[in-house]
Formats: C-alpha cells, structure tokens, sequence
C-alpha cells in the first residue's frame, strides 16, 4: 500500500477521494454544540441546588 498525500499540490479538492470528502464534509461542524455544553452547566446548577436543600 502506498501512501499518498491527502490533497497533493495543484489538485482540486472535487478530486479527492469520497470517503475524504465525507471526512472533510464532517469536520466542519463543531464536535460539542454549545447547546450541549450550556444544557451541561443548568443540569450541573440544579443536581447542586437540590443536593444543596436535601442536606
């Protein structure tokens, strides 16, 4: 198996292989949404006000 750059100079990226495309089409999303993490943080708040009132 020969190894090849993953985009050698003076190509055009519609000329990659697909499942490089897919990998490229993938990474432009964030990997966390801040969505995620701001849901993370109220949970994180409200398990520490209920512990807070039972003891």
């Amino acid at each position: 198996m020969t190894m090849e750059p993953a985009d050698p100079p003076g190509t055009d990226p519609t000329e990659r292989a697909p499942r490089e495309q897919q990998m490229s089409r993938r990474s432009n999303a964030p990997s966390v949404s801040p969505w995620l993490i701001l849901f993370a943080i109220v949970l994180l708040g409200a398990v520490i006000y209920v512990l807070s009132a039972v003891l």
